[in-house]
């Protein structure tokens, strides 16, 4: 995290619906800045390195999916994307780029602030738990928490941060079924059940980043970490 206060870069082409957004965020203390379009987007988190990311999906210029792609390309904050629409592929889309958390339009803005709060005690928490957390080593996957790092046959593979903080709460507990409901409380903070659908997208993503035989899928219960001590 940045020194100081947290800053937060909010996305929407729509200037009164980010207006609003920046006013909430910067009633709760956190410095904020905005940005409306896909190109000044990346240009304002290049610029301000901000702490998390507020991002609508649909935006000019290039949209909200590709800002999220680069942005985790470039360095790993969390994204609380917003949507116009709650089909379940979008959400997938959205998830399987890098975001850590989504709304969908309309949505009250204290909604979004609490979103944003439970984001960054997810990121602190996760600071505390990695505080002199010793390397996590099964089978040819290498977990270094206190870094962030991960390699696995020696390679290393970028991670989120949501993805990351899976990846070790499964590995800690290596060949345990974790229920997705589990999960959610967990990793996300999340004390609804019904996104489950959140777990398995990030669970393709670590699939598709660090091999498709790292995690069993337990049909109708959750997942386990199956690489060997």
């Amino acid at each position: 995290m940045s020194e100081g206060r947290r800053r937060v870069l909010v996305v929407d082409d729509e200037p009164t619906i980010a207006s609003s957004i920046a006013a909430r965020l910067r009633a709760e203390g956190y410095a904020v800045d905005v940005a409306h379009d896909g190109p000044a987007a990346m240009a304002r988190f290049e610029a301000g390195e901000p702490d998390l990311v507020v991002l609508d999906v649909m935006l000019p210029g290039f949209d909200g999916l590709e800002v999220c792609r680069r942005i985790q390309a470039s360095r790993s904050v969390p994204v609380l994307m917003l949507t116009a629409r709650d089909t379940e592929t979008d959400l997938l889309v959205g998830l399987a780029v890098g975001a850590d958390d989504y709304l969908t339009k309309p949505f009250s803005i204290r909604e979004l602030a609490a979103r944003v709060g439970v984001l960054f005690r997810r990121v602190d928490r996760a600071a505390e738990q990695r505080t002199g957390d010793p390397r996590i080593v099964l089978g040819d996957l290498e977990i270094d928490p206190a870094q962030r790092r991960v390699l696995r046959a020696g390679e290393a593979a970028h991670l989120t941060p949501t993805e990351f903080d899976l990846l070790v709460h499964l590995a800690r507990q290596p060949r345990t079924v974790h229920p997705r409901e589990a999960l959610l409380a967990s990793v996300w903070g999340w004390q609804d059940a019904t996104a489950t659908r959140a777990v398995d997208s990030h669970v393709k993503a670590l699939r598709r980043k660090l091999g498709a035989d790292l995690i069993r899928t337990v049909h109708g219960v959750g997942y386990a970490l199956e690489v060997e001590r």
